[in-house]
């Protein structure tokens, strides 16, 4: 309306004003209609028309509209793009506003719900084997916070890190939101800012006895500060987004940070454990090894890469149940063939627990919990049970009650929706049973009614028909009008249609009646018994959330020990000792790509121990040395997950730290060149690694001049050495590092072997003991396709150089120790005195201007030679 705006803009702004950056599906009958700016951001991502609607102020409203009834795949494509959107339902029908004021009253309407990407349960939403995480941070003096909850299963986490450790904390967690207190300088890009308030630590506690109803948190951990105000903020964002009705939230758990692999940010790229560098499961560590059959195990497998433990002690006890299906195939193939129609329950009773479950919902828990406890009977036969699956089992039984309730309750597939009913079996409620009769009793005698309004009116054509308006009435084509229209037939005219015309009954209109009583009295009655469901399952909710992380940690014992029995690979020998023998080697991901093309991996041993704890490996690119570097870290990784690992035999002193250092990219945004991350990433791990530790490092130094590079590498492989003393695998192409083993005598040299074949490179990817005898740079260069004139030249060039090297071979101006800087030294030592004699020798004043500019020329001449 020109002017002003509408009662309808003006209740949307107001809502829009509560929603804030979100966007604003303001629902209108049948469809959420999204207005301003909203509308063109959501016309764009999703691909919808852009249209109009009236105006506001004078000008055209831009408008746009999805369907209710499709609204969640809208949703999901939405939140994929990095929105977040508040959600206004219409809480009153049209009836009831008329009601409380007047004809002209506006249906009243309220958020009732924001969708974000971290508070996500509907599985339209979800990837089932992909956890979905909300992160809080809270900043303390001394510690940060973090909280962490994944909304569909209801499981949370409670850990307090060191302020320069919040990164790497972050990037095994994997949010796909975070929240963060307002004034935080130092949140992570994209996170949402919250009131400080929300985050103090007495508020948080208070907010985890409240929702547990307990009076004290010992029972759960020992909980600090960092940790409550974390939790605290967590769950008030968690009461904002759901407008006052919370999610499941299970009682949370202490994660000690001592007791895991830790690995840092860089790392996890490297290896690519959960992602590829290209952001795609497909082609990582878990793509390659996931054999498990349910969206739980899956989760949980990818849990445990990202976490591996660091305790001998509960690795073994993974391991060992891991070998017992391993080594029993059959028992194998019966728990998966169990496992195999399981559902989600974990998310099941998350969509109920939230008030977003429906009949469906009920259903997968009497089928999930009633699987769950026939692999207890399978299980509770069978000898020699391994001590996990043994502390496992009573979480799979002990729903019996509820089981039997629900399958009496139950129709067999009962609908996604509770509106239209239909789910509550027969013989559960006798007066639900008979308004069903009379329902069904109501049809037949519609049918009855329409066969003797035929015969009565001779009209062979006339019909009796229903629609959500008018409800039951007659209609005849309007030819036959006439005939019922006059007032003693009994007929009275409700509508006249283009070729037909409707008319009421008093007879059909009592059978209406009696039919519409009977279904709406039946309606009530399911969604009462609905309820009465959904509170004996809520009620339950600990004992179900552990049958189903019971569940999900036997489908990642059978899927290790799948993959294990399908790559022939082998049970580990983790001990406490800070030795490293890996045995036949290999890297699951790249030998499964070999397979796959019909090639086969060459493995390689690997052995590392206090006295030889350093290798430094040569040769030349593409040659497997990066290969080698990983191959041997998924290994550990793989290990202390819990799993068999792709080797002939392997012994494994436990890791406490894991780096890579392998790979160069930049980070633009941040400010960082290629060689400025490498070295972030190396000082990381000069500052963090213990003796304890297991570093990869490939190509240190090769970022800048080749003498920084080559300076750079040698301290860092000393520092490596001398004072972290841990297991290490150094890549370089630097030659001259090899000196390191006169002085460092737990460094060895090892290489990656190659041979030039009538002037082509065949690379062996086989490791070999000593140092390479020379570089392949300029032969893998012709690989490359590099032009023949370059090449040429490179080796003319290349070799001036080395016969310059020696010939220089004695000691540099001070750095005795590195022969090309001395080389490099000497030499420049001459060119100095060269010039020196030449300046001291020329008389400036009998110089031409045209003789000075020819002796510059020359001078320079000789100084690009």
């Amino acid at each position: 309306m020109a002017g002003g705006s509408t009662p309808m803009m003006q209740q949307y702004f107001a809502l829009k004003e509560q929603a804030g950056d979100c966007l604003l599906f303001y629902r209108m009958g049948d469809f959420f209609e999204l207005f301003f700016d909203d509308a063109k951001t959501a016309a764009a991502v999703l691909d919808i028309a852009l249209t109009s609607r009236g105006e506001n102020n004078g000008e055209p409203v831009p408008m746009c509209g999805v369907p209710v009834h499709a609204a969640d795949s809208y949703l999901a494509r939405l939140i994929r793009a990095g929105c977040r959107v508040a959600i206004a339902e219409q809480v009153e029908t049209p009836a009831e506003a008329k009601a409380r004021g007047g004809s002209k009253a506006l249906v009243a309407r309220e958020i009732v719900r924001f969708v974000t990407a971290g508070t996500l349960t509907e599985d339209a939403l979800l990837e089932s084997r992909r956890a979905n995480v909300l992160a809080a941070l809270a900043p303390l003096r001394d510690a940060v916070g973090i909280a962490a909850i994944d909304i569909s299963t209801g499981e949370m986490t409670l850990e307090s890190v060191g302020a320069q450790a919040v990164a790497a904390a972050l990037s095994r967690i994997g949010p796909a939101e975070v929240v963060v207190p307002e004034g935080f300088d130092d949140a992570p890009d994209g996170s949402i800012a919250r009131p400080r308030n929300a985050f103090a630590a007495d508020a948080g506690e208070a907010r985890l006895k409240s929702l547990h109803g307990v009076a004290t948190l010992d029972a759960f951990g020992a909980f600090d500060r960092a940790h409550l105000a974390a939790a605290g903020g967590l769950i008030a964002y968690l009461d904002h987004v759901g407008r006052g009705s919370l999610p499941l939230v299970l009682p949370p758990r202490l994660r000690d940070a001592g007791g895991h692999l830790a690995m840092d940010e860089a790392t996890r790229a490297s290896l690519e454990v959960t992602v590829t560098s290209g952001g795609t499961r497909k082609g990582s560590l878990i793509d390659c090894i996931d054999r498990c059959l349910t969206g739980a195990g899956a989760r949980l497998l990818a849990e445990d890469l990202s976490a591996p433990l660091a305790d001998a002690g509960a690795i073994r006890e993974r391991l060992a149940a891991v070998q017992w299906l391993h080594a029993d195939a059959l028992l194998r193939e019966d728990l998966r063939r169990a496992l195999r129609s399981l559902p989600d329950l974990g998310r099941a009773l998350g969509r109920i627990v939230a008030g977003r479950g429906g009949p469906r919902d009920l259903g997968q828990l009497r089928d999930g919990l009633n699987e769950a406890r026939a692999l207890h009977e399978t299980l509770a036969g069978t000898d020699g049970l391994p001590a996990l699956v043994a502390r496992l089992l009573p979480r799979l039984a002990g729903h019996g009650a509820l089981v039997e309730l629900l399958t009496r309750a139950l129709v067999p597939a009962p609908p996604t929706e509770r509106g239209s009913g239909g789910f509550i079996a027969e013989g559960y409620d006798a007066a639900l049973d008979e308004l069903r009769v009379i329902a069904r009793n109501g049809r037949r005698a519609i049918a009855a009614l329409e066969a003797k309004y035929r015969a009565d009116t001779g009209i062979a054509s006339l019909k009796i028909k229903h629609n959500g308006v008018l409800g039951y009435f007659v209609e005849v084509a309007a030819r036959h009008a006439d005939a019922l229209m006059a007032p003693e037939s009994g007929f009275t005219h409700r509508q006249t249609m283009k070729d037909a015309v409707r008319f009421n009954a008093l007879a059909l209109h009592e059978e209406a009646s009696r039919i519409a009583e009977a279904g709406g009295r039946a309606l009530v009655a399911e969604d009462a018994h609905f309820e009465e469901l959904v509170a004996a399952a809520v009620a339950a909710r600990e004992a179900i959330a552990a049958t189903a992380q019971a569940l999900a940690r036997i489908d990642v014992t059978a899927s290790q020990a799948e993959r294990a029995a399908e790559g022939g690979w082998t049970l580990p020998d983790v001990r406490e000792d800070t030795v490293l023998d890996v045995r036949g080697g290999r890297h699951p991901v790249v030998e499964a790509a070999l397979a796959a093309g019909g090639e086969r991996f060459v493995a390689n041993d690997c052995t590392l121990s206090p006295a030889d704890r350093l290798w430094l490996i040569g040769g030349p690119n593409m040659g497997g040395k990066s290969t080698f570097l990983r191959q041997n870290a998924l290994i550990v990784l793989l290990a202390q997950a819990g799993g068999f690992v792709p080797a002939d035999s392997a012994r494994i002193g436990v890791v406490d730290r894991l780096f890579s250092r392998v790979g160069a990219s930049d980070n633009l945004a941040r400010g960082r060149s290629t060689f400025m991350v490498e070295m972030v990433e190396t000082a990381a791990i000069l500052s963090q690694a213990s003796e304890r530790s297991f570093v990869i490092l490939d190509e240190v130094g090769r970022g800048t001049s080749t003498y920084d590079g080559l300076a750079l590498a040698w301290a860092v492989a000393e520092a490596v050495h001398e004072n972290l003393r841990c297991r290490c695998l150094f890549a370089t192409h630097y030659h001259e590092l090899s000196r390191l083993a006169e002085s460092c005598e737990a460094l060895s040299l090892h290489h990656a072997r190659a041979r030039e074949w009538k002037g082509d490179l065949v690379l062996l990817h086989e490791l070999a003991d000593g140092p390479a005898d020379r570089s392949y740079g300029l032969a893998v260069a012709r690989l490359a396709g590099l032009p023949k004139p370059v090449i040429a030249r490179a080796r003319t060039i290349l070799d001036k150089l080395e016969k310059g090297r020696a010939q220089t071979g004695g000691l540099g101006a001070g750095l005795g120790d590195l022969p090309l800087f001395a080389a490099a030294a000497e030499a420049a030592e001459e060119a100095c005195d060269t010039l020196r004699e030449t300046l001291r020798d020329l008389d400036v004043d009998a110089l031409s201007p045209r003789e000075a500019l020819d002796l510059l020329y020359t001078l320079k001449r000789e100084a690009d030679a």
